[in-house]
């Protein structure tokens, strides 16, 4: 017996990669966003073209949870190869649909769960003529039958295909029909809808689906970046995608049609830092996106901008390493990699976005920060954020917002002075005022890696190093007043328990402080948003006799940086890992959590 859930469960699809699925299961989340119900989508592929197993995960939850619960009550598999594996995926009282046109009853066993076999192929090999309609209309037919046994909206379904084709109706109609054979079919043949099945809430009003990488493309072109400069890599490729696509349609002169804007596909990802440093030094905002191996590959150039003071910005979309590692694949891997990329001593302030929403607002804060500290800053997403939909509201556009360009130097500026030193702080913060190349002869200055002083001048002296670099760490302090403070969530009574987490781990720790709720559990949470950490993290980790940092990694980066960092005794802080590659589900917080407090209770 199947209890009923109502807006409250995970539907899971299995298919080839290369077969055209994801229209299909993009139709799916869409009617149910329309719907009113809250959503999102997780999207497992493989690293090839086609070919290989791929699985699209879509949770619908009433109460808004946005991670992955680890459960699945519907799987649809259209994959042979993977059938077993998928009905071991799901969860007791939940359902298996088919592709019956070739039974296999006798493979599909499990006592607690119920199969359905939907004959799609043979539906669709009788209706449509064409082999690859065929192939392409067998997902649109599962999409019918989720339909009926869900209790979709078809009308919505209409709609949706109608905006998607509409200047080709005879698509409409075909997608249509498909959906209709698989409608139906189960209507005619099963018990609809299912126990699990959507009910309409309303309608979204203010929220969106859009996916990190989008939002951070047009958070770029909203901060004014007219250059971008990258190498392709999964899975940032497409923040350049989205920034291109913005940018003509907002970086074009209206009457000439001229592109106000400026995209170079590099050699390499050395290649596209220094173009992207070029370009801030002569006074446009640039930037690149990537991944872990593509840092790896700038670090050479980030150091030299760390240590000429050169504004630039670096999108790192997280994936799983070491090396190639699974590309695919999210983790929170680059923290340490990222605070301290380069040799010497470099340290370098970064922004870690939870959701689409703070990848467009911190890209917008990136730009700012790096020309206030004259510096490389890292915007720090990963695949689950960045090629992932996700349900937020709307994105807010300022008109009246100005670029902060930090201690820049106009011409008029320079004349007032009698003299100008490059690196000569002035004011205490550890930032000095810079100048742009050809603006005035005066304020012209030898940019360079090698040793030098507050003048500017080559040097080779102890003491100007000395006195050059501990500067730099002033201006480390003055980044800590700057950056995004953390979010605090206190718990409903006094507890001695905290947890850390940052990033798209956000999910998973909101959900489970619920779950630990129910079993007597209290804790308060610190959202970490950026590094370096200010006052308020040192404060919750003193305050609190245990803290458990979350984090996907397997070597609790964040955790190093914390006792690095805030001189924190380590034994105060512990870990909660999650480093498979697939985005955490709140299960591992609670698990987690529970283990630790049961082991300790014990001893």
């Amino acid at each position: 017996m199947t209890d009923k859930r109502i807006n409250d469960f995970v539907l899971k699809i299995g298919t080839v990669n290369g077969t055209g699925s994801a229209s299909a299961n993009s139709l799916l989340m869409k009617a149910m966003f329309r719907m009113g119900i809250p959503v999102t989508g997780k999207n497992l592929f493989p690293s090839n073209i086609q070919g290989l197993p791929t699985w699209y995960e879509i949770r619908a939850n009433h109460q808004g949870y946005m991670s992955r619960s680890g459960r699945v009550d519907v799987m649809v598999a259209m994959n042979a190869q993977t059938y077993q594996r998928d009905l071991e995926d799901v969860s007791a009282g939940g359902f298996l649909i088919y592709d019956s046109t070739w039974p296999r009853e006798r493979q599909l066993v499990r006592d607690d769960i119920t199969v359905l076999g939907v004959p799609l192929a043979k539906l669709c090999n009788e209706h449509f003529s064409d082999a690859r309609v065929r192939i392409l209309m067998k997902n649109i037919a599962y999409v019918g039958a989720l339909a009926a046994l869900l209790d979709i909206d078809t009308k919505i379904l209409r709609s949706l295909l109608e905006e998607a084709f509409a200047s080709k109706p005879k698509l409409v109609e075909s997608n249509l029909e498909a959906i209709n054979l698989g409608f139906n079919y189960a209507m005619e043949n099963f018990t609809c809808p299912l126990p699990v099945h959507a009910e309409t809430m309303g309608d979204n009003e203010g929220y969106v689906l859009i996916d990190g990488n989008a939002a951070a493309g047009l958070g770029c072109v909203y901060a004014g970046a007219t250059v971008g400069a990258w190498y392709p890599i999964t899975p940032s490729t497409s923040l350049m995608d989205s920034f291109d696509y913005y940018c003509s349609m907002f970086r074009k002169d209206v009457d000439s049609g001229e592109k106000n804007y400026c995209i170079i596909q590099a050699e390499d990802e050395l290649a596209a830092a220094g173009i992207v440093l070029g370009a801030n030094w002569t006074g446009a905002r640039a930037f690149t996106p990537t991944s872990g191996p593509g840092i790896s590959l700038m670090s050479e150039f980030i150091g030299f901008a760390y240590y000429a003071e050169i504004p630039s910005v670096f999108f790192d979309v997280q994936r799983v390493g070491p090396s190639t590692g699974m590309p695919t694949r999210t983790q929170q891997c680059d923290i340490m990699l990222c605070a301290y990329a380069s040799h010497g001593d470099t340290m370098h302030p970064l922004l870690l976005p939870a959701n689409p929403k703070e990848c467009f607002e911190m890209a917008v804060e990136a730009f700012d920060l790096a020309e206030r500290l004259q510096t490389p800053l890292f915007v720090l997403s990963d695949l689950d954020i960045g090629m992932n939909d996700w349900m937020i509201p709307e994105l807010e556009w300022d008109d009246n917002y100005q670029p902060d360009r930090g201690k820049l130097l106009s011409s008029d500026d320079v004349d007032q002075l009698e003299k100008f030193y490059r690196y000569l702080d002035v004011d205490g913060d550890g930032i000095a005022a810079r100048t742009l190349p050809g603006e005035n002869a005066k304020g012209a200055y030898f940019v360079r890696g090698s040793g030098h002083n507050k003048h500017g001048a080559y040097t080779e002296s102890s003491e100007e190093y000395t006195e050059l670099v501990d500067r730099l760490v002033t201006k480390w302090q003055t980044a800590k007043s700057l950056v995004p403070k953390p979010v605090l969530k206190p718990a409903q009574q006094a507890t001695s328990i905290g947890i850390i987490a940052y990033g798209s781990s956000d999910g998973a720790v909101v959900e489970a402080l619920d779950q630990l709720v129910e079993d007597g559990i209290h804790a308060d949470y610190m959202r970490v948003r950026a590094f370096p950490f200010n006052g308020e993290v040192s404060e919750f980790v003193k305050n609190h006799e245990k803290v458990f940092v979350v984090e996907q990694n397997r070597d609790a980066q964040l955790r190093s940086l914390l006792i690095l960092e805030t001189n924190t005794d380590a034994a105060k802080l512990i870990p909660v890992l999650h480093y498979n590659g697939m985005p955490i589900p709140s299960q591992c917080v609670v698990e987690g959590l529970c283990e630790y407090l049961k082991a300790e209770a014990v001893a």
